[in-house]
């Protein structure tokens, strides 16, 4: 997906957000993350918002911690959420192309990085808010979703504090069944390696691609034997591997203990 394609989904993703906060209300539940309430979710997602939106805009060159969130509630704390997610899109939407700073996964560029893991960290979050509202949560687009579970699997776990591990190895296989989208993981006691693939086609075209994907398959090669497989249309399988769906929300074959495993150590 290209830059400023990301930057559309936060936008869209963080007004969504705030509208499901103020439908369910800032004290309600939030089923998906248990032990969190909507008040948490936009208290943590405007302070990731502050924290990219200063990396942005000053260039810094290290890792600071997230700033801290206000003893807010209620609409005021609605209107501190928005009033950062403005500014963020905003910053995002004049950054240079150029721009340096810190980041923390590969990606074409700092400005790529933070567009991208901003638009998927507030789509996220917004299905945190939604769930708190117990009537199914807005549609994600094919290709976001498959652009978020490839983030997820093949840079995310590939950090050495991912907790996905596994003595001997393993390798799960996850498959797209509407963008063509196939992603080999191989889990041993290293972090987690994995390989993108795409199917010929239609299926195929992302419509002109900024390199986010950075594919290590062209598609043709051969693919390690896996001996579990999720597959499912590209948004069931976003929200399952990020845990938000459960995992009979697509089709798990050969071996369920690895997908279980793969739920247990997985979180972000």
């Amino acid at each position: 997906m290209k830059t400023s394609e990301h930057i559309r989904g936060l936008a869209h993703e963080g007004r969504a957000l705030a509208a499901a906060a103020v439908g369910a209300g800032p004290g309600a539940e939030v089923p998906v993350c248990p032990g969190w309430r909507v008040r948490d979710v936009l208290r943590h997602t405007g302070s990731v918002h502050r924290w990219a939106t200063a990396y942005v805009t000053e260039g810094g060159a290290a890792r600071v911690p997230l700033p801290a969130s206000p003893e807010l509630d209620g609409d005021a704390l609605v209107d501190w959420f928005r009033e950062g997610h403005d500014r963020l899109v905003g910053a995002l939407d004049t950054a240079p192309a150029d721009l340096e700073c810190w980041s923390f996964l590969p990606a074409p560029s700092p400005l790529a990085f933070w567009a991208r893991r901003q638009a998927h960290e507030t789509a996220i979050h917004r299905v945190d808010a939604e769930s708190a509202l117990g009537n199914g949560f807005s549609a994600v687009d094919a290709a976001f979703a498959a652009d978020g579970i490839d983030e997820l699997l093949r840079h995310f776990h590939a950090r050495d504090r991912s907790r996905v591990r596994s003595d001997v190895p393993r390798v799960l296989r996850v498959r797209t069944t509407d963008t063509g989208d196939v992603w080999t993981v191989r889990i041993t006691s290293d972090p987690v390696r994995t390989d993108h693939t795409k199917a010929p086609g239609p299926a195929a075209d992302d419509g002109g691609s900024n390199g986010n994907s950075n594919d290590t398959g062209t598609g043709t090669g051969e693919q390690a034997t896996a001996e579990c497989e999720l597959s499912g249309p590209a948004e069931k399988l976003y929200l399952t591997v990020w845990n938000r769906l459960p995992l009979d929300a697509v089709t798990v074959t050969g071996d369920a203990a690895l997908a279980r495993m793969w739920r247990e150590t997985s979180a972000v």
